[in-house]
């Protein structure tokens, strides 16, 4: 196996995070316009999209298992050559049938890349001996804005959906190819069985993953209504708080190797998630618009950092191979970003939305709580092993 430790594939594994972040956010443009095309009903458009988190969860726990066996490249360039493929295919599905199920492969394709991309980030970081994790994590959401951003634009330009989509796939396309020679041949080949069970830390930190996930799609889904219904802003810029939240994430994994590279993993995971419960407190008790938007940065800067450090806890636990734990955490990571912002409102129409916030900001405190349980994990095992 080449070197992990390489300029080379330090890029190899940004672009890989980039393609992934910046094709899934292409697809969000795209949403109206196949709503339009294919003439269906709220109803309907939500069974299409559970396709795509469908594909996308099978997909993960297969690339666990494979991963395991045969090492990350050959997925990571999978996925990333089926998002290309698959993305102008979702602008001219001529039904609800054939929408399905390119959504699906759609969702297969991001699912492998996104586990495969973080086995393989893992062991490129662990090569670097140096925190890489939160930046290589930046890049899928600079990834994300790039390509929301782009899809938008050429929209905007009446391209036609087909047409924008296939400039986005060529771009891509590009990536990739700039991508694939410089990745690692084998990456954390594993012998023994394909089938591991999460246990012992991995379901710990696979639950802490699920609440920082979940933490994230209610700031996406529900952020907006939050502070539009406490009267802080009009429906026209509810949105504002989001965005604020978005790019307080990205420049805090932006920094991020270098804040965890002097603090460590410990007082990264404490102190991210405290602050964090700090920006629910402020959101959640502001009297003006400011002061929740403060709430927003501050949530945002907190929760950076806390899915960087859990991937590189999944990487040095010894309970199970680094593919199967890197798995169980992205796919339950996943199931919070699609299960959790329901679940919020379900708690809503119980008791109201800002109940179901505070409930976040405790799920967090749930972070706070295990930060050294989390860390001490390694140093466990490695007596045990000893």
């Amino acid at each position: 196996m080449s070197s992990a430790d390489r300029p080379a594939t330090r890029l190899a594994t940004r672009l890989a995070f980039l393609v992934a972040g910046f094709g899934i956010a292409c697809w969000a443009p795209l949403v109206p316009f196949a709503k339009a095309r294919l003439a269906v009903d709220d109803g309907v458009l939500g069974l299409l999209l559970l396709s795509l988190g469908i594909g996308s969860v099978i997909a993960m726990l297969l690339t666990g298992v494979l991963s395991a066996r045969y090492g990350s490249k050959p997925i990571i360039i999978a996925g990333g050559l089926g998002l290309t493929l698959v993305l102008p295919l979702l602008a001219i599905a001529a039904s609800p049938a054939t929408l399905a199920l390119a959504l699906f492969v759609f969702g297969a394709a991001l699912g492998s890349i996104d586990v495969a991309m973080n086995i393989h980030a893992v062991e490129v970081e662990r090569a670097a001996r140096r925190p890489l994790m939160s930046g290589f994590h930046a890049l899928f959401s600079i990834g994300g804005f790039a390509g929301s951003a782009l899809m938008t634009a050429l929209l905007s330009l009446q391209l036609g959906a087909l047409a924008s989509t296939l400039i986005c796939s060529v771009l891509m396309l590009i990536a990739m190819l700039v991508t694939w020679p410089r990745l690692l041949r084998s990456v954390q080949v594993q012998e023994g069985p394909l089938f591991v069970v999460p246990h012992g830390s991995v379901l710990l930190l696979a639950l802490l993953g699920a609440i920082t996930f979940l933490v994230e799609g209610a700031m996406l889904d529900w952020g907006a209504l939050l502070v539009i219904g406490a009267g802080l802003v009009s429906e026209a810029q509810g949105g504002i708080g989001y965005i604020v939240f978005s790019i307080a994430m990205t420049i805090g994994r932006l920094s991020g190797d270098a804040i965890v590279a002097r603090i460590g993993d410990r007082t990264t995971l404490l102190w991210g998630s405290l602050i964090a419960i700090a920006g629910f407190v402020v959101l959640l008790t502001a009297p003006v618009a400011a002061v929740a938007i403060a709430g927003f940065l501050l949530i945002g800067l907190g929760a950076s950092n806390l899915v960087p450090v859990l991937f590189r806890r999944a990487a040095q636990q010894k309970v199970m191979p680094t593919g199967l734990a890197v798995a169980a955490i992205t796919t339950a990571g996943y199931a919070g970003v699609l299960l959790g912002p329901a679940g919020v409102g379900f708690v809503a129409q119980l008791g109201g939305l800002p109940l179901a916030f505070w409930l976040l900001a405790a799920l967090m405190g749930l972070v706070t709580l295990t930060a050294g349980i989390v860390t001490a994990e390694q140093r466990r095992t490695l007596h045990v092993d000893a």
